[in-house]
């Protein structure tokens, strides 16, 4: 298994590009299904996560074709497999983002219920009742979502909880329905107005996307078009802590601040100086962190996903600070790694109790999820001596060239062979 050797101490200085978001990606890909006509997509980021999107389409008969200047060009004509299969869909949940297009485009699918989920106390149940308020027919059978309907019908859906995933999938599932299909308490983050845009751009009719109410007039069938994938605002804020931790001073392009308003905020409570245009962010850190108390949130809130990298933040701040993390259980499985470095965090729930402390030190690390990964990564750059980060296959899934990144901007990080 492959790991991340850190050399901690300097400080991040320069200026890189975003890359495409990986959470605006997978379901503009899953919304390719839709369409019997080509769509070309622009900026696709290169992750595991996007790979596993195309296997599981290609799977299905979907042609997947890159051009000469690297755009992805996705043709689902010629799809005669409606199933997603366990051995996809098991390495990555987003799979479930295909139910609603193929439920919506060929009247049937069956999808391997996403690795760890319960139906009941996990959002995939909000998915499946919003399509049968649709009309759709549903039967778990053997870990499998069966689905079926002879044509979906508009109707008025209210989600029960916020659901990101659930949003994007009705809202792909209500284009090609009969009639107006009105959703209220749906997600309002940027990627779900990057869906609705990518939809409109081939032929949908979809109003009110990034607000509380999201209007679907059904149309017929949807054309083909090209789209860019947007910016990663995760990995942008990302980078931005990382330079923040370091006392660091660097430069983001191609990211605009409206999708990080939050985050920026929280930088600027921390100390940061943070100038900012249409599509940059820079950060300058002269001193050390001041704490910041962090309350998680859906969009327009503080980004669930940027919750560790500023438990890293607070720990080495001067004084105390508290995360209290709403959105998800178990968002604190980074905390015990970071303590071995020297962090002082304490959980209680869903809340960390953090003591910011004069210095880290390197250690051998685990990641265990996607984001605490990132976190280990950013106390291995801060800290004194060599971090060894295990596991990173965690980290390739939704960050580009991580390492190369960061090294750009002066870090020492080798990737070490299995």
């Amino acid at each position: 298994m492959e790991k991340l050797l850190i050399k901690g101490g300097g400080k991040l200085s320069g200026e890189i590009n975003c890359s495409g978001a990986k959470n605006a990606a997978l379901p503009m890909i899953a919304a390719t299904i839709l369409s019997d006509e080509d769509i070309t997509l622009r900026n696709l980021p290169y992750l595991q996560d996007i790979t596993t999107m195309f296997e599981l389409l290609g799977s299905m008969g979907a042609n997947i074709t890159l051009d000469e200047s690297m755009n992805f060009i996705l043709s689902s004509a010629k799809i005669h497999d409606t199933e997603a299969r366990y051995e996809l869909v098991k390495t990555m949940r987003a799979s479930i983002l295909v139910l609603g297009p193929l439920v919506a485009k060929f009247g049937k699918a069956r999808i391997a219920l996403p690795g760890g989920c319960a139906i009941g106390s996990r959002p995939v149940n909000f998915h499946l009742d919003a399509l049968k308020k649709l009309g759709a027919n549903i039967d778990l059978e053997n870990g499998y979502i069966e689905a079926s309907a002879k044509k979906l019908k508009g109707a008025n859906i209210h989600f029960d909880g916020i659901t990101v995933t659930g949003t994007e999938n009705i809202m792909m599932a209500a284009t090609l329905a009969e009639g107006r299909t009105v959703l209220t308490n749906v997600a309002m983050e940027p990627e779900i107005e990057d869906l609705a845009e990518l939809l409109n751009a081939m032929g949908a009719k979809i109003q009110g996307a990034g607000t509380k109410e999201i209007i679907i007039d059904g149309v017929e069938s949807l054309k083909g078009t090209s789209f860019d994938i947007p910016a990663d605002r995760i990995e942008a804020g990302t980078y931005l802590v990382a330079a923040a931790v370091t006392g660091g001073d660097i430069k983001i392009n191609g990211i605009s601040p409206d999708r990080l308003l939050s985050v920026i905020d929280s930088l600027k409570k921390a100390g940061a100086a943070i100038d900012s245009g249409d599509d940059f962010i820079k950060l300058s850190m002269k001193h050390k962190p001041k704490p910041v108390n962090i309350e998680t949130a859906p969009f327009p809130g503080f980004p669930t996903d940027m919750q560790a990298q500023f438990s890293v933040l607070n720990a080495i701040a001067d004084g105390e600070s508290f995360i209290n993390e709403t959105v998800f259980e178990n968002r604190f499985m980074h905390v015990q790694e970071l303590n071995r470095m020297g962090c002082d965090i304490l959980i209680s729930g869903n809340n960390a109790n953090i003591t910011g402390v004069s210095k880290l030190s390197g250690a051998p690390v685990m990641a265990t999820d996607l984001r605490a990964s990132a976190s280990l990564i950013l106390a291995g750059l801060c800290a004194e001596g060599e971090t060894i980060v295990d596991r990173i296959y965690h980290i390739d899934r939704g960050y580009e060239r991580i390492e190369e990144k960061l090294n750009y901007l002066g870090a020492n990080i080798t990737r070490l062979p299995n």
